[in-house]
């Protein structure tokens, strides 16, 4: 018997694999700078840009490590998975923070393989390797807030 889940509406309709990438990016970010997952990101079929507050600028070398990071997860075809729990039993270290206030009850958790894990309700491929190439096209870095963005695209 297949479980029918009352989940917000959607209001966007996401590129399946700049959307996954999004995933993939905010968890290596989190995990190279300990930094928090972006809040502040336009995701697109062509370009794509997302920000994140550090707390230095990027050198060139750990910009190539973040492009280089990317590619080796998609390549390592990691399984991007649902599962559907109660509010109530939303995993240790799975933040909530970014949920609307109208939150249903029921929350949607999109992992990918063992590398991420975040509540979620839009589209996405069914393993990293149907993402394609990730490629940085630029960064910018703003001192005054200690903003680094972040525009890349996902070539197929």
């Amino acid at each position: 018997m297949e479980t029918e889940y009352v989940l917000n509406d959607h209001n966007k309709e996401e590129f399946p694999p700049a959307h996954t990438a999004e995933h993939l990016i905010n968890q290596t970010m989190v995990r190279m700078f300990g930094c928090e997952r972006s809040n502040n990101a336009h995701i697109e079929r062509k370009k794509s840009k997302i920000s994140y507050v550090l707390d230095h600028k990027p050198s060139r070398k750990e910009e190539k490590a973040i492009e280089q990071t990317m590619n080796e997860l998609i390549a390592e075809d990691l399984p991007v998975t649902f599962e559907f729990v109660k509010r109530s039993e939303i995993p240790a270290g799975v933040s909530t923070d970014r949920l609307p206030d109208d939150a249903s009850e029921t929350i949607r958790l999109v992992r990918i393989g063992d590398y991420d894990v975040c509540p979620c309700i839009g589209r996405h491929v069914r393993s990293t390797s149907q993402i394609g190439r990730f490629e940085m096209l630029g960064t910018n870095w703003d001192e005054m807030t200690h903003t680094f963005r972040i525009r890349f695209k996902v070539v197929q």
